[in-house]
């Protein structure tokens, strides 16, 4: 049998079908080499299979009855998987969740329509005194602000040596005047006396005539003179035009009191106040004199009741404001230049109220959202016409009989579904 060149590869060239041919390699394992016998390696033993304990007899009984609860438990989850499956899953995008609001019904209500400004308490007859005499000293001052004085009560004093004098000198030249007047008086009755005789001239008689009626007139003179001095020393001493109450006082002992300066006193007369403030244009028009009025001080608890006394003829054209005035009983609390807070009743009306938070506003104005009749959201613009402590006065765009969104109303947009929790009713006043 010719061999090839790979001595691993055995080639046969018998022709024979019964005869098999074999493939060995060198690397085989169980390679048989030629000059040894082919043996047949053993065959392994067989596997025993392991001692199974038996089960007990107690358990074998109850294996039978948990198979089928089992079998019954699996049924009836895949029944029910069946019968309610999973709702399909959405993404976050096209999930639309309907917002959940608290509304309110507010009805109708009577309130009364105010107007609310601010000013400063003041003397309603504010009179200021000052020196109305010739330049002098202050020689003494009587009162301190606050004290209650009455009319004609001394204030202050100027020096009045000189004007003393002068008095003193003129009453001596009234006395001397009235004196030749009576003596040129006496000879022109003398020489009326002897006209008729002959004695005296005419021209002699008038020359006495003329000299009385001269000496007469001096007198009178000087009597002008002396009641102008004594009422320039009459100012030498500053006295009260009014009872009241002096507010300020800036004459101080020593200090040179010109006529016209500064003012040396300010009383109050009669102790009367008033509130002065400023009220808008649009306000001004809905104020009538004799409006009831509420004022309120910084610091004190209480209120002050008054009425409208005077309205301003003429609203300032740069802010647009017009002075209102307040009449006020006296009261020792009601100190002038205190600030105050004034509010005037102006009209009652049946008018909706709702809470702060259900209004808002912006560039078109104010508005609040109602929810209609097919749940969604509707933006409605409304007039406010005053604040109170019960929520926002509204004066027109409700009806009292909508639903009225009262919280998170900003975060709602017009035509919006929305889900409502509550719709309570205030009751009609």
């Amino acid at each position: 049998m010719p061999v090839g060149t790979n001595p691993d590869q055995i080639v046969s060239t018998s022709d024979s079908p019964d005869e098999h041919v074999t493939w060995i390699g060198r690397d085989r394992p169980g390679r048989i080499a030629p000059d040894q016998p082919h043996v047949q390696p053993p065959s392994p033993p067989p596997a025993q299979a392991p001692d199974t304990p038996a089960l007990p007899p107690g358990l074998r009984r109850w294996l039978l009855p948990l198979g089928v609860a089992l079998l019954a438990l699996l049924v009836a989850i895949v029944i029910w998987r069946v019968m309610h499956p999973k709702p399909a899953l959405v993404s976050l995008a096209d999930q639309q969740s309907v917002p959940l609001i608290s509304v309110m019904t507010p009805g109708v209500k009577p309130v009364t329509s105010s107007v609310t400004f601010t000013g400063a308490i003041a003397a309603r007859y504010d009179m200021p005194i000052a020196n109305e005499g010739d330049t002098g000293r202050i020689v003494a001052v009587y009162v301190e602000a606050g004290d209650h004085v009455k009319r004609g009560q001394l204030l202050a004093k100027i020096d009045d040596s000189v004007m003393v004098q002068q008095v003193n000198r003129l009453q001596a030249s009234l006395e001397q005047a009235q004196a030749q007047a009576a003596l040129s008086l006496a000879e022109y009755r003398r020489a009326q006396g002897v006209e008729a005789a002959g004695a005296l001239s005419a021209e002699d008689i008038e020359k006495r005539r003329a000299t009385s009626v001269t000496d007469a007139a001096n007198v009178k003179v000087v009597a002008a003179q002396l009641a102008e001095t004594q009422a320039r020393l009459g100012r030498t001493r500053i006295a009260a035009p009014v009872d009241g109450t002096v507010l300020t006082r800036r004459a101080e002992v020593g200090q040179i009191a010109n006529p016209g300066g500064e003012v040396l006193f300010r009383i109050e007369s009669g102790g009367e106040v008033e509130m002065r403030g400023q009220l808008a244009e649009q306000d001004l028009a809905q104020v009538k004199v004799g409006d009831p009025a509420t004022v309120r001080l910084t610091g004190l608890a209480r209120d002050f009741q008054g009425r409208v006394r005077l309205l301003g003829a003429i609203i300032d054209p740069q802010t647009r404001l017009g002075e209102i005035r307040i009449t006020l009983t006296p009261d020792p609390a009601l100190r002038p230049g205190a600030f105050a807070r004034g509010t005037v009743s102006v009209a009652k009306a049946l008018r909706p109220v709702v809470p702060q938070t259900s209004v808002l506003s912006d560039a078109g104005g104010s508005y609040v959202f109602i929810v209609n009749a097919q749940n969604r959201a509707e933006r409605r613009a409304v007039q406010v016409a005053d604040t109170s402590d019960e929520g926002v006065v509204i004066a027109s765009g409700l009806t009292g009989s909508e639903r009225v969104v009262t919280t998170a109303a900003g975060f709602l947009r017009e035509g919006e579904p929305v889900k409502v929790t509550a719709a309570p009713r205030t009751p009609a006043g």
